[in-house]
């Protein structure tokens, strides 16, 4: 199994899961946004092996391979914003290259794409057949633009050289090894309430998201690499909530009375994010079991612990 992007945060959970399973993994990221701690302690497994490459250049990989996973690219906005070449290198020649390696080998393509695809959704819950309402010269379009554009690419090389390629739509996911200083939602509140400084909430917070915990999310691609399926398949919590009710559930998790604040809401920002996953129901038989308040719980002790924070706090929650 190939992994690009394996040292990133999703990429880091696939790679531990696929070794649970048994599997041979080999791991290639550049590192702009993935960490090579996330992957440290695996370095010692014979059956593990991290390769420093940008996919966006060309490469190959010696010997057979079952499965060619595409995770490479930068997924927050302090991220894509920074590096918005990087970002549509990687959703183009990144995914050019492994659909190439895919095609070489013989084997089976999973492309890690996005509810950015769906902008800011006139419909919800949102579906696999909606096509979007997306601003393509916004700020966004560099990440949600790739994605689009990584989709329709990999659907070419399925329908024209008969790849075997699976698109899976990850909404908004959350757990360990997210950086504390990414720019999501997630981490932000968290460091911020760890610290006992004010949780900055964007715009009003009313607007929705719906999160995911991580091995529910690896659960659900593990199921579709395995499936056949080409989709593209929704894979999310359609547990929804507002930004607001987020924050004060991390807040009473964290066992702090710090201030809420509000600040400018981002261009292009969405005003609601929940998935329809009824196509992963049937083809997967899937759906998420941790609900945000466990989710968030085991989320908030893990990042505890690498802020130095104690965990008596977040002990008293639940």
């Amino acid at each position: 199994m190939v992994v690009a992007g394996g040292a990133g945060f999703l990429g880091s959970h696939i790679c531990r899961r696929l070794l649970a399973d048994g599997c041979e993994v080999i791991c290639l990221d550049n590192f702009s946004t993935g960490n090579e701690e996330n992957v440290a302690d695996l370095s010692a497994l014979p059956e593990f092996t991290l390769l420093r490459q940008d996919v966006s250049e060309p490469f190959d990989i010696d010997g057979d391979l079952h499965a060619v996973l595409h995770f490479a690219s930068p997924a927050s906005p302090v991220d894509y914003l920074q590096l918005p070449l990087e970002t549509l290198r990687s959703g183009s020649l990144g995914t050019f290259n492994t659909l190439e390696l895919a095609h070489r080998k013989g084997a089976r393509y999973l492309l890690a794409s996005t509810s950015e695809v769906y902008g800011d959704p006139l419909i919800h819950p949102q579906h696999e057949g909606y096509w979007g309402n997306v601003n393509p010269i916004g700020p966004r379009s560099v990440y949600d633009e790739a994605k689009r554009f990584a989709e329709a690419s990999v659907m070419a090389y399925h329908r024209t050289r008969g790849v075997d390629t699976a698109i899976a739509r990850i909404f908004n996911t959350y757990g360990p090894h997210m950086r504390a200083h990414d720019g999501r939602a997630i981490p932000t509140f968290i460091r911020q309430a760890l610290a006992n400084e004010p949780i900055t909430v964007a715009g009003t917070g009313a607007q929705s998201r719906s999160v995911c915990y991580v091995s529910d999310l690896v659960e659900g691609l593990v199921r579709l690499l395995d499936s056949g399926s080409t989709g593209p398949v929704n894979l999310g919590n359609p547990q929804e909530m507002t930004v607001l009710e987020l924050a004060e559930l991390v807040r009473q998790i964290c066992g702090c009375d710090v201030e809420i604040t509000f600040v400018a809401r981002p261009e292009d920002d969405p005003e609601q994010r929940r998935p329809d996953i009824s196509l992963a129901g049937e083809l997967l038989d899937w759906a998420p079991e941790i609900s945000a308040e466990v989710g968030l719980k085991d989320t908030v002790a893990w990042f505890g612990e690498r802020l130095g924070q104690g965990s008596e706090r977040i002990e008293r929650f639940g």
